[in-house]
């Protein structure tokens, strides 16, 4: 007899075992078997019949409801099975607490332009966690902005029962309360909308937020995912298209979901697929390296040339029409209005002028030996020249001072007042008081900045290294200027974060980054890579080749740059024409006051 194909074969699949994974060991052998096919791994690992399970339940029980296969098995396309169904269900870990193994994905994020089969993907998850997942009395719930955003994941669940025989027989479809409800295991399936006071006495077993963008705010996101711990292995997940609003809940869930895709190890419980077209050239360049060798990567940022249209679009010449996206292309050429929306709906790109400006594995790449502390870096610096750059941000909140020195080491001194430490542990994890623990950050008392601090500092590095100037922020550093200058002898320079002065430091910084040869060393200071992975950028309409940085909304979120100000201010010092150093007259003061 001819077996029946349970997915698409549209190229050879690849090795789920290279998958980077946590280096867990413990466990015994997993057992797992599915049709006579019998796990033998321990630890961490890919579990094969684990995710042979879920792509036979689509295949076997799920047909398509619309569209040219609609009423077809649910055959899963090569990317929904190889990208994501198998790495999403295939995953495990040993968990010591429940004595078994269980998924090691408990929250996921889809993103991909419109028309890629976001619905029937996250109605097929649904359903497979409402019956597939043996769990007992469990709480499936889809959520959007309103009932009939939710209603598109909800409806095409229901058509999917309706077509399947075996389904059909075992789930109740409650249409008064919008519920799928199987009796069998005591479990449920609704929608719930973005009231998120009113959601807060759920136990999900799986929760599914559509169309994120839409989302007011990430209330409903935490109400449920908090709500989450009391299951086995349950999963929070998300599938949406690009925001166009970089301040908004959707536009940070959307950047975190890349970050993880690019460094799993950031956050090893959460999975990402994110298909975005690049719209810088460096966005493009980081794709093309953290996928060397997909057949689908874009060869550049022109989003009107149809071999970009693959990698944001993985369902184009499938279930979404090619002949469709032309006309819709060219329509968008015609009008910013709609260009807007091509790009945003179905090149997956965020339509402004901020990105992200640093890869991390390029400022990872620059690290050279890692300190374990800050003053670990002081033997290779003290007594050599540097250009120094400091921004005092706000009494309320972090100041950075940093130089750069002439054999490549930047170092850097952060301070904050220790009201805003519980602030910062919360966007970082708690990793911002083992920070002030271990020296990389000094706290001073209270509410705000004690500038004394940052004098005395000034003085000492005056007396440690051969400063040749500090460029400062003009817009909140005056009185602290005059008073350094006063203590110190030094010259500070005025600048700002405008696209006259910014643009040259940053290209630099770019290309220092990619050169990785030794010309910017930071001994993997923890606070400075935070400070990275936040740098935005923002480039004018009408001249790309400018830029400069974006400061983030400190009330609304948790990201901060400071550090990174003060890099670019000590990059800028030392691209400026030299003029006579204090030090060709004076001499180099060293500690206890002799002059060298």
């Amino acid at each position: 007899m001819t077996r029946r194909r349970t997915s698409s074969a549209e190229r050879p699949p690849p090795n789920h075992d290279k998958r980077w994974r946590p280096a867990l060991r413990k466990g015994p052998v997993c057992g797992f078997t599915l049709r006579g096919k019998t796990c033998e791994k321990k630890g961490a690992h890919y579990c094969e019949p684990r995710a042979d399970k879920f792509v036979l339940f689509c295949a076997e029980l799920l047909v398509h409801t619309k569209g040219p296969h609609r009423r077809k098995p649910f055959l899963l396309r090569w990317w929904q099975e190889h990208e994501i169904a198998r790495p999403l269900f295939g995953e495990v870990i040993w968990s010591e607490e429940w004595e078994r193994y269980v998924r090691r994905y408990r929250v996921a994020h889809i993103v991909v332009a419109r028309k890629n089969g976001k619905s029937e993907l996250a109605a097929a998850i649904q359903l497979y966690m409402l019956v597939g997942d043996d769990e007992e009395f469990a709480e499936v719930y889809s959520a959007a902005k309103d009932k009939d955003q939710a209603a598109k994941v909800f409806e095409p669940a229901v058509r999917m029962v309706q077509l399947s025989p075996l389904l059909r027989g075992r789930l109740r479809h409650l249409k008064d309360a919008g519920r799928l409800v199987d009796e069998k295991s005591h479990s449920h399936y609704g929608t719930i909308t973005a009231d998120a006071e009113g959601e807060l006495g759920h136990n999900p077993h799986s929760f599914g937020l559509d169309e994120v963008l839409s989302q007011p705010d990430g209330s409903l996101w935490t109400a449920m995912t908090t709500a989450a711990g009391a299951r086995e292995q349950e999963l929070m997940f998300s599938t949406t298209t690009e925001t166009n609003d970089s301040a908004s809940f959707g536009a940070e869930l959307i950047d975190e979901a890349e970050r993880v895709m690019e460094d799993p190890k950031r956050a090893p419980h959460v999975f990402a697929f994110v298909r975005k077209s690049p719209r810088t050239p460096e966005a493009l360049a980081r794709v093309r390296r953290i996928f060397a060798g997909h057949p689908d990567l874009p060869v550049s940022t022109d989003a009107y040339d149809e071999r970009n249209w693959k990698w944001p679009n993985p369902a184009l010449d499938d279930f979404k029409s090619r002949e469709a996206l032309r006309r819709q292309a060219l329509e968008a050429r015609g009008s910013k209005l709609k260009e807007n929306g091509f790009l945003q709906f179905q090149m997956n790109a965020r339509v402004q002028q901020v990105t992200r400006y640093i890869n991390l594995d390029l400022w990872d790449a620059c690290a050279g030996e890692i300190a374990p502390g800050p003053d670990w870096v002081l033997p290779l610096i003290e007594g050599r020249k540097c250009w120094g750059g400091l921004d005092l941000s706000s009494k309320l909140d972090m100041t950075s001072l940093c130089y750069v020195f002439d054999n490549g080491w930047a170092w850097w001194r952060f301070w904050a007042p220790e009201s805003i430490a519980p602030i910062l542990d919360e966007h970082t994890g708690g990793q911002f008081s083992q920070w002030v623990a271990d020296g990389w950050v000094e706290l001073t008392d209270g509410d705000t900045i004690d500038y004394e601090a940052i004098y005395a500092a000034a003085v000492q590095d005056n007396d440690r290294f051969r400063i040749a100037d500090i460029t400062y922020d003009k817009w909140s550093g005056e009185p602290v200027r005059q008073e350094i200058e006063k203590r110190t002898g030094l010259t500070l320079h005025e600048s700002n974060t405008t696209y006259e002065r910014m643009t040259d430091p940053m290209k630099e910084l770019a290309r220092i980054l990619k050169a990785a040869d030794g010309e910017l060393l930071h001994g993997g200071n923890p606070v400075a890579r935070w400070m990275a992975d936040n740098l935005e950028a923002k480039t004018p309409v009408d001249d790309p080749d400018r830029c400069r940085p974006v400061k983030p909304n400190r009330d609304k979120s948790g990201k901060r740059i400071d550090g990174m100000v003060t890099l670019l201010y000590g990059i800028d010092g030392r691209r400026r024409k030299p003029s006579e150093s204090i030090y060709e007259t004076r001499g180099l003061t060293v500690l206890g006051g002799r002059e060298a």
